[in-house]
This record gives structure tokens, sequence and C-alpha cells, in this order.
């Protein structure tokens, strides 16, 4: 049986007063015992505990969606607590989910125009809700900010918001979980149900965004719990088990992860992350490519690759896709070929050959000793029975960049983001090591099994 004792101010000094001093003394000598022994105690989210808890780092459980292989995470928001899903978008500038229909939470709150709250989502103009009845969404002289669908770069006008936030909590050594952390007021913004069209994956609320802003994720996160600001991905290729977003430390060891390459990041004009690529090799042999065509005037020519959640297929700049396409298939000359599949440009017939023959990719990054390299299984694409394509697609004329890597790229590579030293660390496939990023476990106390 566990003693819980909860003190709330001088009410108690009546409570005390009414027990026998015997009976209080013998409370007071009890007590330190009790406290030594409790910090031997597990607490868990249910338990009072008297001191905040610092958490070493965060982690949040990532789905694959079958129906549009992009990747959802689970949140839980809202008083009383509910679980929300939302689509995961790196360079999102912040977390927004649809308000209009049934939000219901009695600690929403809504800042006033003009406010602090405001200024940190770069918001200067006023919401004006003609409803008679205000709502979670729709109040009047509240911060107006645009937020977008990054689908379909559809937008509509949101208000910002406040409401609690709920995230399960790990520690540093050992990849244990820890008790799960609430933050009383998350900002974030509330959007009408209009921004929610396909081709987004269904039952899915919003965005969370994980952009370099000041209120992403991974910043009001660090801001809050006092961690240092980083945040890693290891997005599943399976959508049968869950990957995760780790916020802080993850926890994990170099065993687990494989010691990862780094490169710098660039970050672009809306918080997007880029690389540096300076090259494109296939198998071992450097793809005809002008190097001012990997360079993208959204990051001052510092860098030309694009990370991108929201892109199932890296997508290159239509020259760029063109060689390298051509290219592919003269080193792939090997293996049986049949006409591509949309959207993909060059397809095999798997029934005679097995994707793990295709020569690897490397992106070469600040030098030639720096590279990502991108293996078969991250690299082709089961387009139908019999058919595997090259995953990669034509990004037109006037691309966002030259390079946007794609989520099929990114599966089962743990990929670190380190804000605070402006680099990027990537493992390359994780299949390598006989492990994935479908190995999390988020009911046990180990996260990697």
């Amino acid at each position: 049986m566990c003693l819980f004792i909860t003190i709330e101010g001088n009410n108690n000094l009546s409570v005390l007063s009414s027990v026998s001093l015997n009976m209080a003394s013998s409370i007071l000598n009890f007590l330190p015992t009790f406290l030594a022994v409790s910090n031997l105690v597990y607490l868990s989210q249910s338990q009072v505990t008297s001191a905040p808890f610092k958490p070493d780092g965060l982690a949040l459980p990532v789905f694959k969606d079958s129906a549009t292989a992009l990747h959802i995470t689970n949140i839980t928001k809202r008083t009383p607590q509910q679980s929300i899903p939302l689509l995961i978008d790196l360079n999102g500038k912040f977390l927004w989910l649809n308000c209009e229909k049934n939000y219901l939470s009695s600690t929403y709150l809504a800042p006033f125009c003009q406010s602090t709250q405001c200024s940190r989502f770069g918001s200067h103009s006023c919401n004006k809700c003609f409803s008679t009845t205000p709502r979670p969404g729709c109040h009047n002289n509240t911060c107006a900010v645009t937020t977008t669908n990054p689908l379909t770069s559809q937008t509509a006008t949101s208000e910002v918001a406040q409401d609690s936030l709920s995230i399960q909590s790990i520690t540093q050594s050992g990849s244990n979980y820890g008790p799960v952390v609430t933050i009383r007021h998350f900002l974030f913004a509330c959007s009408p149900s209009s921004l929610l069209q396909d081709p987004f994956p269904n039952n899915v609320q919003g965005v969370a965004g994980l952009a370099h802003g000041s209120v992403s994720l991974p910043i009001q996160f660090a801001s809050h719990f006092g961690f240092p600001r980083q945040f890693s991905l290891c997005l599943p290729s399976s959508s049968q088990r869950n990957g995760a977003i780790f916020f802080g430390t993850s926890g994990l060891n170099g065993t687990q992860t494989g010691n990862l390459t780094y490169t710098p990041i660039i970050i672009g004009s809306q918080g997007e992350y880029f690389i540096p690529v300076r090259s494109i090799r296939v198998n071992n042999k450097p793809v005809p490519l002008n190097r001012s065509s990997l360079i993208s005037t959204r990051t001052r020519n510092l860098g030309g690759a694009m990370i991108s959640t929201t892109a199932p297929y890296t997508a290159l700049e239509h020259n760029i896709f063109t060689t390298f396409t051509q290219f592919f298939a003269n080193q792939s000359s090997g293996i049986s070929q049949v006409n591509p599949i949309s959207p993909f440009g060059l397809c095999f017939n798997s029934n005679v050959s097995s994707i793990t023959n295709v020569p690897n990719i490397d992106f070469v990054m600040q030098n030639k000793n720096v590279t990502w390299t991108i293996v078969g299984t991250n690299s082709v694409v089961e387009a139908r029975p019999g058919v595997s394509c090259l995953a990669f697609v034509d990004g037109g004329q006037n691309p966002k960049a030259p390079i946007v890597i794609g989520v099929h790229q990114l599966e089962d590579n743990f990929v670190e983001f380190d804000l605070v030293r402006s680099r990027l660390g990537v493992s390359s496939s994780l299949l390598s090591r006989n492990t994935s990023c479908s190995n999390f476990n988020f009911t046990s106390k180990s996260s990697f099994d």
C-alpha cells in the first residue's frame, strides 16, 4: 500500500490541529523515510509528484498510412484528453488541427490580439468571427494566422490557440520510458475543416509541424522542458508496426542506429530543412550533372536538397531527373526493364530480378567522403505485382528545390536533426543492421526492441 500526502497550503493547518500531537509527531517522523522510499517507486501518469519532472526527451509513435504512403502520429490534446491523428510535416511551421466541429475542451484558450503568443506566431492581424456563438476557432479580437495544407497548398485563416498537450517522456540511458508529461498551454492553430481535403489520409485531423520556427513542435518542447533543440525521425516502411519521432535525446545508441554520417543543415526562408548535395553517384559512378543545377536559390545557394515528409518519393528537377534516370538505366542493364508506370520513369520486371540487385545511389554531400547511401529497398518500389520502379519522380521545371528527398527514401533510416549544431545525421538503411524503424514498442519499458 502506498501513502500519498498532498500539501495544499494553509488549510492543512486546521486539519493538523485536529490530530493528536502524538499522531502528528509520528507522521513527521515517518515522512523522511517515506520520501526516501518513494524515490524508488515508478510514478505513473495518474500519480501525484511533488516536483516537476524534467524529461531527457520525448517520443511520439509514427504510423504509415497504406493508402497514401505518408506518415501519421497521434498526439494527446484537450481536457478531457483525446488522441488526435495528425499528418507529419517536417517543414510545417506549427501544429494545426480542425476545430470546426466537436472540439470540446475545458482548457482551450484563444490569446487576444497583439499578445505575446501572437508575436511568437508572427501574427499581426486579428480574427473576426461572425458567429453569434463563440467556439474554438471562432472568437473575435484573437490572433489570426494562415495555415496551409502541405499536400494541396490550399490556405485558410485560423485562430491561434492554447490547450493541454500530453506526450510520452523517455530517459537518456537504457531507452526507457518515463511518465507521460503535460504542457498546459501548448500553442497551435485552430483551423477550418476545409483544409482537410484529399489526398489527406483518412481520419487525420491536422498537421504536426516540425520546421525550424518558434512555435513548431521541437522548438516548443525544447523550450518548455529545457533539453537541447534536436529531434530524430525513424519512419517505418511497414503499415503494421510503428516507428517514432524523438525530441531531445532518443535514448538510443550506436549499436541500435549505427554510426551516423553528419552534414550541415541549411534552414530555408520558411524554416525548411535543406542539406548540401554536391553530386549524385550510381554504382559508385558520378551522374553527369552540372553542379550549378543542384543549388537552390531558397538557401542562398548553400544547399540544394530539401527533406520532406509530405512527398511520397524523391522529386528531381526535370533535367536532373532525365539524366539521372537514363544513367541509372544504363547501370542496371542486366535487369529486365518494362514500360514505366506513372508517376515513375523507369520500371523493372521484378519477377525476373530482385530489387536487391539494383545499384546503390549515393548523395554526395559536403565532400566526396560524406555520402547518404540509398540501397535497393529505398530506391525501388513495387508499383504493382511483378513490376518494381525506380522511386524517383519528375519534379518539373521549377520545383521547390532541385532535389526534394521524399519519405520512401527516408524510411528505415534513422535521421537526426541537431538544431544546436546545425547538422543532420543519417544512418542509411537500418535493414543492413538487421533492424528497422518498425521495431519501436510503445507498450513496454524498452523503446527499441
